[in-house]
């Protein structure tokens, strides 16, 4: 495989500014020989990052990103409120340093103020906080990012990326009753929403690719915020206006696997000011998306929490037009989190427009659902993930909208295997690309959860398929796991519909049938939704080309 069919190159970047490709003595876009690993569900995460922070000695650095923080949110039960474990941490003499969104709309109960309490406990213990407001106006730090670094014992060194905040409602598992910690939210959740999301866990020269990339941050000389209120306000609470300097980067660990990872940004075109690390803002985010569906043959298999915006959608649509055997499965939430008379419609019109166009590029060859627990209430699905033909997969903060792909800071990681899947040594994408091991297998684990699949064991890295396997995975295939995903979701459907007589069928996905809006609502709320819900933070020449 050459790696930059799939991947970008410098060049496709489009940010010279970044320091990201050119600080390895390859001078590749992308860093080798890592090992990665998904942490399905926020218990998973907050469980192993529990640990990892508890490791940690004198001396060791942790840098951190969130767009939310709650001090109290426990990673796992009581005396691990994630405020008193960084502030811990800081106390051994670990450098703490954190960047978390300082909320434009505080009124409107988003982030700042959880986010200012959470940096009072971690400055308790000696570590330093920075609420960040550097973005475009309505914009926000959405990026989620953990790293642990130690001097002197790489191989303990990890950066964590993907869509799960430290914050209240992440907390669940596989049987989705949600977090105990709940947060507001739109009623058909219930009083505990469940919620579905994913991280990585990144180890090998990566880890440096990311913590380069916090650095860039955290180094920009740039005010935190330009409000004279908001900076008044700062010293009355004694807020860190200024980033102290870090200590000088440690070398990236060594190679300790087989995936190639490429660390992806979404930086907005910032008026008045722009980022040094990004003059004219950065998409590589959506420019990845875009190389990958180009080459997309049989199956793109998305999670995300929106999928809406037509003009990120139709990148997907045409991708499925020139291909009549592309399919695409989405998992989607199957109501928004804000049911309100005005919210409600400003977030269902862009999805709406968007699956209708989805829909005229690929018939019935799109598939979107909903998921729900055995309880049979609706599960929030906050995931970011995209696996295009089980070769080429993407995790991270941004969602497929145009907010995502322009507007708010992101970051994400592109992940190339260069382990084939051994049960399936054939090409499916017919272009010399088979199926590879952490995409597939990604895929798989993500598929059989909302199917309540079993599932079955691959050969070992590096051993021979079987010639005959006796059971093998159907889901391996892309239209057999088509076929998985539509027949699980008319069962279930079927059951409601005749009265939930009988035992519940297995599997939690149903069929998802957005509500209608009349032509007046999609009048007066399309407008609003472009202005509010979805902004676009390309510079005027790019958004006028219709290029990203």
């Amino acid at each position: 495989m050459d790696l930059s069919d799939w991947l970008l190159t410098t060049r496709d970047r489009g940010n010279p500014a970044t320091r990201l490709d050119s600080r390895r003595p390859d001078a590749l876009a992308w860093a080798a020989g890592n090992d990665v690993r998904p942490l399905v569900h926020g218990s998973t995460y907050f469980r192993e990052l529990l640990a990892g922070i508890r490791a940690q000695e004198r001396g060791d650095l942790l840098l951190f990103t969130d767009w939310r923080g709650d001090p109290d949110e426990r990673l796992a039960g009581a005396g691990t409120e994630i405020g008193r474990v960084l502030r811990e941490a800081a106390r051994r003499g670990v450098i703490v340093k954190g960047l978390v969104w300082r909320s434009h709309l505080d009124g409107f109960q988003f982030s700042a103020t959880e986010n200012r309490h959470l940096g009072k406990e971690v400055e308790a213990g000696g570590g330093e906080f920075l609420l960040d407001m550097r973005v475009r106006p309505g914009g926000s730090h959405h990026q989620k990012l953990v790293v642990l670094r130690h001097p002197g014992r790489p191989e303990l060194d990890v950066a964590y990326v993907g869509g799960i905040d430290l914050c209240h409602g992440r907390n669940d598992d596989a049987a989705h009753g949600g977090d105990p910690q709940a947060i507001p939210f739109a009623d058909a959740y219930g009083p505990r929403p469940a919620w579905h999301d994913v991280q990585l866990a990144v180890r090998g020269p990566a880890v440096g690719d990311l913590e380069a990339g916090f650095r860039e941050r955290w180094e920009d000389p740039a005010p935190l915020t330009r409000s004279p209120l908001v900076r008044l306000r700062q010293r009355v609470h004694r807020e860190d206006e200024h980033a102290d300097r870090l200590p000088p980067q440690a070398p990236d660990p060594e190679p300790c696997g087989t995936q190639t990872v490429q660390v992806l940004r979404t930086y907005p075109n910032r008026l008045f000011q722009g980022y040094p690390f990004a003059p004219d803002g950065e998409r590589s985010i959506a420019r990845s998306y875009l190389k990958a569906l180009s080459r997309a043959r049989s199956l793109i298999y998305l999670e995300d929490q929106y999928l809406w915006s037509p003009q990120v959608v139709e990148h997907f649509a045409r991708a499925l037009a020139a291909r009549p055997e592309l399919r695409l499965v989405a998992v989607i939430p199957t109501v928004p989190e804000q049911d309100g008379p005005v919210t409600l419609p400003m977030n269902l019109v862009g999805r709406i427009t968007a699956l209708e166009r989805l829909r005229r590029g690929g018939g019935d060859r799109v598939a979107v659902y909903g998921l729900e627990n055995h309880a049979g209430t609706p599960v929030y699905v906050h995931a970011k993930v995209c696996v295009i033909d089980d070769v080429w997969a993407s995790v991270g903060s941004d969602n497929v909208n145009l907010r995502s792909w322009t507007h708010d800071s992101e970051l994400n990681c592109a992940v190339l295997d260069a382990a084939e899947d051994p049960r399936e040594p054939r090409d499916p994408a017919g272009l010399g690309d088979g199926a590879r091991r952490f995409a597939r297998e990604l895929r798989l684990e993500l598929s059989r959860e909302h199917l309540d699949a079993e599932a079955v064991q691959a050969p070992p890295p590096g051993a021979a398929a079987p010639e005959a396997p006796e059971a093998p995975d159907p889901l391996c295939d892309p239209v057999r796991a088509f076929e998985l995903f539509a027949s699980s979701a008319a069962a279930l459907d079927a059951w409601y519909e005749g009265g939930r007589r009988g035992p519940r069928p297995p599997g939690r996905l149903r069929a998802y049938r957005p509500p209608e809006l009349s032509r007046t609502t999609r009048a007066w709320s399309l407008p609003l939704y472009r202005l509010l819900v979805d902004p676009d933070g390309r510079p005027m020449g790019v958004r006028r080309r219709g290029a990203f």
